[in-house]
């Protein structure tokens, strides 16, 4: 039954952390891309800061620890295919989703977050803007496809005997 229960929740978590990052790469991102560069700048700002919250966090930390612990549940002497799934759901989050995330997108929304927006001119934001925007954007797609395969992993995991 507990095990039942973490599967379930591992299953949540990859599945709402894969609508977010595909809902914000096909909404988000085109509509950041229309927008001039203050704009760009200061609503990426306002976005990477807005989402450090716990609703987040619960969908983010929480595949990144259930997967794994779903995977290990499954474990036998002899392992399932639900295992071996679990296992690729585990790998593929924590390499292409959380990893991605903590070694590429946090550095550079650390580095957007401390640019002075107030004080730059306009040169200086759309320089700041080239820095960002594209590493950002291809970050984002890796870890888009990764949050979805971790996903269909998971549910395959889930539906397979």
């Amino acid at each position: 039954m507990l095990s039942t229960l973490i599967l379930i929740l591992a299953a949540v978590a990859a599945a709402l952390m894969a609508g977010l990052f595909y809902a914000w790469s096909c909404s988000i991102v085109p509509g950041l891309a229309t927008v001039p560069d203050d704009m760009y700048v200061q609503s990426m700002q306002a976005f990477n800061k807005a989402i450090l919250n716990p609703v987040f966090f619960a969908g983010f930390m929480g595949a990144l620890l259930l997967l794994p612990i779903a995977a290990y549940m499954q474990y036998t002497p002899s392992p399932s295919l639900r295992f071996w799934l679990l296992t690729a759901a585990s790998a593929v989050y924590i390499i292409g989703v959380f990893g991605i995330t903590a070694a590429g997108n946090v550095p550079l929304n650390d580095g957007l977050a401390a640019f002075d927006l107030a004080h730059a001119t306009p040169e200086m934001i759309s320089a700041a803007r080239k820095k960002f925007e594209d590493p950002w954007n291809q970050l984002q797609t890796i870890r888009t496809v990764c949050a979805i395969a971790t996903s269909i992993l998971t549910i395959i995991g889930c539906i397979s005997r």
